[in-house]
């Protein structure tokens, strides 16, 4: 199937381009060798015609350190139908690596870069080595020769117009019968497997894995369709203590924080090979900040570090507040208990959106209340005269009372565990809001 694939050596202005072509800035760039290293893939249109570009790390001719494996990915990603960009520097002197690379595609367009740097006029004959039918001269920190390539490009895509739409067809999953789409986060501190679980997840090497702490830099997104759902993953970067994030690591925090606040559910990696750490803990509270539901994953359970019991009593000492969490023990490498993520996730879901008619709510927080009358604020009695449910994704809990603000957060904590005792919210976060009788409640929700 088509794509348009951006290709080159590392540092050459490959995330540029791709930046350019959208304009805004949604792939990581700077000036360190090896920024990118997955492959970003985004919907994109170029007068008026629809495809996908693809964003991809930087081959070298020899492989070590964090870019073992990435040519081989990189290249089993090109077919023959797609539109490839092959990207050079053009301050630098030609390679002969590049030339090789080049030549290996059919009909590549041949991308020179960062003119800005040459000191001297711009010959096309300098790069008739290459043997390309088709050169731009470009600027991407400058804007410069890009119009002239988007309608070249458009061009292409025209040509080929019943592939692309395939193409945006597969992509989107968005067919009938496949409509709602579940945003997943995948986070986890550097080096736990997230990529690995991502990888298993869809079945493919969709994301670079490494022993090297820190490989994935931007969000690795892909979707399948489970069940009559889109499941969207996003593998984001590892996260470090905060005096450890060094250089391109301060903008995958910054990538990681905006996946969530679009997410639906994140999927807590844990390495289950070792003792957790306090930063575990701090990555963890996330989920709460954003009000996201949640699946804990014990990820390298093959070579877990201690008996579940062990472990599970370690969990609750240090993640007493998500105790509502499903805890999943997988093993990424032999996909131990990978169909039951996809399960899980369906069912937090569910539960995330769930709805508690307004009667029934009143009924059961009225029961709650009796259990355990609500304590006096300084001997003044403290009422609720009714509840609804406000809103969902997440369940948020309107309480209309005398007095809002005396209502202290340790009932709000045991009507939250009352109502999980009542209806099924697994997974969930459930908000409480102590509201006047003079708010203004939608009611069109009171009613639902």
């Amino acid at each position: 199937m088509n794509k348009i694939i951006i290709l080159g050596k590392p540092n050459v202005g490959k995330s540029s381009l791709f930046n350019c072509f959208f304009k805004e800035r949604i792939a990581i760039t700077s000036d360190i060798s090896g920024t990118t290293r997955d492959i970003n893939i985004k919907p994109i249109t170029i007068n008026n015609v629809e495809a996908l570009l693809c964003d991809t790390a930087g081959i070298v001719e020899k492989e070590e350190g964090i870019f073992i494996n990435i040519k081989q990915k990189v290249l089993s990603f090109v077919s023959n139908d797609d539109i490839v960009l092959y990207v050079i520097d053009g301050g630098e002197i030609i390679d002969d690596y590049d030339v090789k690379l080049f030549r290996k595609f059919k009909n590549a367009i041949l991308i020179i870069n960062k003119i800005d740097k040459k000191k001297y006029g711009l010959y096309e004959w300098e790069y008739g080595i290459f043997g390309a039918t088709k050169i731009f001269f470009i600027s991407t920190m400058h804007n410069k020769g890009l119009h002239n390539l988007r309608e070249f490009i458009s061009q292409r895509l025209n040509n080929n117009i019943n592939k692309i739409q395939e193409i945006i067809e597969g992509f989107n999953n968005e067919t009938q019968g496949s409509s709602e789409i579940i945003n997943i986060g995948i986070i986890g501190r550097v080096n736990v497997g997230k990529s690995s679980i991502l990888n298993a997840l869809l079945d493919k090497e969709r994301s670079v894995v490494s022993n090297i702490a820190g490989t994935t830099i931007d969000p690795v997104d892909d979707k399948i369709e489970y069940k009559n759902k889109i499941l969207n993953f996003v593998d984001t970067a590892g996260i470090r203590q905060r005096s450890k994030i060094e250089g391109i690591e301060k903008y995958a925090l910054d990538r990681t924080k905006k996946i969530l606040e679009k997410s639906n559910i994140v999927l807590l990696i844990l390495d289950s090979s070792a003792p957790f750490v306090d930063l575990d803990e701090k990555i963890s509270g996330l989920s709460d900040k954003y009000h996201l539901g949640i699946i804990i994953i014990l990820n390298k359970w093959d070579i877990r570090y201690a008996e579940f019991k062990e472990i599970e009593k370690e969990l609750k000492r240090k993640f007493a507040y998500l105790s509502y969490a499903p805890i999943i023990t997988v093993s990424a490498i032999n996909k131990r208990h990978i169909q039951d993520i996809k399960e899980m996730i369906l069912e937090v879901h569910q539960n995330y959106n769930r709805r508690i008619p307004t009667s029934l709510l009143n009924t059961t927080i009225k029961n709650a209340t009796i259990k355990h009358p609500i304590p006096s604020d300084k001997g003044k009695m403290v009422k609720i005269y009714y509840s609804t449910q406000i809103q969902s994704a997440p369940p948020e809990i309107a309480l209309i009372m005398n007095k809002p603000q005396s209502l202290h957060f340790s009932y709000k904590r045991y009507l939250i565990n009352y109502l999980r005792k009542t209806f099924n919210f697994k997974g969930s976060p459930i908000l409480i809001s102590p509201k006047s009788k003079s708010s203004k409640i939608d009611n069109e929700e009171i009613e639902s």
